[in-house]
């Protein structure tokens, strides 16, 4: 199980990292949000999987909290995106 643990933990870091340099990278509004939200969804899985190595309970609160977030966080500027304000 260790090994799994750190094999997840590895790629949920790597594609935080390219998650960041997406963020960095000169691009649309959109592609930058895409980016945020999957970074915010890395963050989940980040937490998910210290919960898992902890066997801890106490995260799956904030695990939804976090994702739910993201989510009203990509609705809320499609939709400024839309309207073009």
């Amino acid at each position: 199980m260790t090994v799994a643990i750190v094999v997840a933990a590895i790629m949920v870091s790597v594609d935080g990292v390219l998650c960041v340099a997406r963020l960095l990278r000169r691009g649309s509004l959109a592609n930058r949000v895409v980016a945020l939200d999957t970074l915010l969804i890395a963050i989940v899985h980040g937490i998910a999987i210290h919960a898992v190595a902890t066997r801890s309970t106490v995260y799956f609160d904030l695990m939804v909290v976090t994702a739910l977030l993201a989510f009203v966080g990509t609705v809320a500027v499609a939709r400024f995106i839309e309207h073009g304000r």
